[in-house]
């Protein structure tokens, strides 16, 4: 990589001097946020427009940034590119950018190796003094049934790929970082997946199985590590967003689920339709090939795409009591409110059957029978605010 040396170039050490430079958002609970200290984030993987674009906003609040760079992607010279861009902008004499290339440090890192995720955290301790914000998002979109994701050997390892990439390498980083958080008593880790975390999504069943892996393990270790002031938020964009800022993975497809048999869109044919729209990214649906393509959109298509999840983002990052769950856009909310919505519906409509086999008479029982009036106020919180 030529610019690597200037990617990775940073000073042994910082004691966070205020910046001059500050946030134009909204902020949550404002009263409550520490967005006026410097910050020092680790992001797992840098690559794509949408955390170029926040790193870019980072830098210029003053923030710190640890940029790990997954090694197939950083050679991958399409890929690359706007992030070699940003590097050469902190290169750069204007003096909007004054400073920057001190704050940023780029470290080639697999999130699949254990030992390659310690190492990152121990450099980015050591150069900038601190970790406050673990951004965990690395993202691909396997695109397949059940079935096609079952048919070959070659199809079944997308399924492990997927598990690695989503799930395990994320795991590798926290477990990386939680000895420093705990060893600072404070620190916030933050999860960038989708409302696929909540929705599945035909098509996707083994990114959503993956995003429910990650998300139920966050879930229990916010309560394990609260006592030790490390907060843990969940963020959630709609998929769109996520699957057309990264890799996108083409299972062959078989004819029993072509688009002529069910007329109801599919993620294999809205993401087609998307890289069909750009001749370099071109693809022809195959009933035999692998195939995989990076969304290539205008920058200013992007800029749409992904600053409203940068700003919430942003907002979050080191907030003094973050929320649980933060679903990102009007969309996305109304979309999980009407899963939630039915998942009670049906609970209501079935109460008897899971009131059949209690045998304590209770006055929360007998309002349970009338239509579920209760059901909401005992259902257990999403997880430990602190």
């Amino acid at each position: 990589m030529t610019d690597k040396r200037a990617a990775e170039a940073g000073p042994s050490r910082h004691t966070h001097p205020t910046p001059a430079a500050s946030f134009h958002l909204v902020r949550l609970m404002d009263k409550k946020a520490t967005h006026n200290s410097p910050r020092t984030w680790f992001l797992t993987s840098s690559l794509s427009p949408l955390c170029i674009r926040l790193i870019r906003l980072l830098l210029a609040h003053g923030d710190y940034v640890v940029a790990c760079l997954p090694p197939a992607e950083i050679e991958d010279e399409e890929r690359s590119a706007e992030f070699k861009e940003l590097i050469n902008e902190c290169k750069s004499s204007r003096k909007d950018r004054e400073g920057w290339k001190d704050r940023i440090r780029g470290i080639r890192c697999d999130g699949r190796a254990m030992g390659q995720c310690g190492a990152a955290v121990a450099e980015a301790v050591h150069v900038f003094g601190r970790i406050d914000i673990l951004l965990c998002c690395k993202f691909e979109a396997v695109i397949g049934t059940v079935e096609e994701l079952s048919a070959t050997p070659a199809t079944r390892n997308l399924i492990r790929d997927q598990f690695e990439t989503i799930f395990f390498s994320q795991v590798n980083f926290i477990k990386a970082a939680l000895p420093q958080f705990r060893a600072q008593h404070t620190g916030h880790i933050m999860i960038l997946t989708s409302i696929g975390g909540h929705i599945g999504t035909p098509w996707m069943p083994m990114y959503t199985a993956a995003t429910w892996a990650l998300e139920g393990y966050c879930d229990s270790l916010a309560y394990e590590i609260a006592p030790f002031n490390i907060k843990v938020t969940i963020v959630q964009p709609n998929k769109e967003i996520q699957s057309l800022s990264n890799k996108v993975v083409f299972a062959p497809q078989l004819s029993c689920y072509d688009p002529e048999f069910s007329p109801a869109p599919s993620m294999r044919e809205i993401l087609g339709n998307v890289l069909n729209a750009n001749p370099d990214t071109a693809i022809e649906q195959s009933e035999e090939v692998i195939q995989y393509r990076y969304p290539r959109l205008p920058p200013t298509a992007y800029d749409k795409l992904v600053m409203e999840t940068v700003h919430a983002l942003t907002a979050i990052g080191g907030h003094e009591n973050p929320p649980a769950r933060h679903i990102v856009g009007f969309e996305g909310a109304v979309a999980v409110q009407e899963k939630l919505k039915t998942v009670t519906e049906e609970l209501e409509d079935f109460v008897e059957a899971s009131l059949a086999v209690d045998i304590f008479e209770s006055e929360l029982k007998a309002e349970a029978r009338q239509g579920g009036s209760n059901i909401e106020a005992v259902a257990p919180a999403a997880g430990p605010r602190t």
